[in-house]
């Protein structure tokens, strides 16, 4: 894949308007948008289907953690908005996983869709093992990741999503076929923010990701442009 594809833009932004300018000046530049929750909460899903109308693909970080049917429900609700992929947290429990990865491949069989992939959110990148144990997660972190991509991978889910430290336990547990989707990924121009598990661009590729998730360095640079360029250098 090349270097451009495997780069995500997550686009947390507070308007709609932000949003469809960035992708403008990006449209071609990058593999993939990512709409979270800020966006999601403010434009809705019809802004999703105006970006996926416009040709671009999708990654929906939506992160479902509900009841199974609820889940499962989301699941189907995204895959008729025609995203890439979405995603949800993998402490949801193995029936969550199930039904979600099982109904939403049925549903898209049955019209004829095609099916996102489904990713499980491991632990979030802004937790290291001290915040981790605030909200009841015991040990390492490296081993809770370890256990919740293999659960994913047992639930018939695509792949994870996990910060650029785990990478290499995850492929070595669930094997080359498994997607892994990275955020807390830092160029080397740019600042840790609020992340606690990161990486540059250019070490996670190397240790095994598929697609990088990048934000702040892209969308809060004067030029995005040049921001997106800098990272293709990184990485090539």
């Amino acid at each position: 894949m090349e270097a451009r594809r495997r780069i995500i833009v997550a686009l947390d932004l507070p308007s709609s308007e932000e949003a469809f300018s960035l992708i403008s000046r990006l449209r071609g530049k990058v593999g993939m948008f990512k709409i979270g929750s800020e966006l999601f909460t403010t434009a809705g899903p019809e802004f999703v289907r105006k970006v996926v109308a416009l040709g671009e693909e999708v990654f929906l970080d939506l992160k479902f953690h509900d009841i199974p049917n609820t889940v499962a429900k989301a699941g189907i609700s995204a895959a008729r908005l025609g995203v890439f992929m979405f995603n949800l947290h993998a402490t949801g429990g193995k029936e969550m996983l199930v039904r979600a990865s099982s109904e939403v491949r049925e549903y898209c069989e049955k019209e004829s869709l095609r099916p996102p992939k489904i990713l499980a959110v491991t632990i979030l990148t802004s937790l290291n093992k001290e915040l981790a144990s605030e909200v009841g997660f015991s040990g390492e972190i490296l081993d809770l990741v370890k256990k919740l991509s293999a659960l994913a991978r047992e639930a018939g889910l695509d792949g994870v999503v996990c910060s650029p430290k785990e990478i290499g336990v995850v492929r070595a547990e669930c094997g080359g076929d498994f997607l892994i989707v990275t955020p807390g990924i830092r160029p080397l121009f740019a600042s840790a923010d609020d992340q606690k598990r990161i990486t540059t661009p250019r070490e996670a590729l190397d240790a095994g990701a598929d697609y990088l998730v990048i934000g702040r360095p892209i969308t809060k640079a004067s030029s995005p442009e040049e921001a997106v360029e800098a990272i293709i250098s990184e990485i090539s």
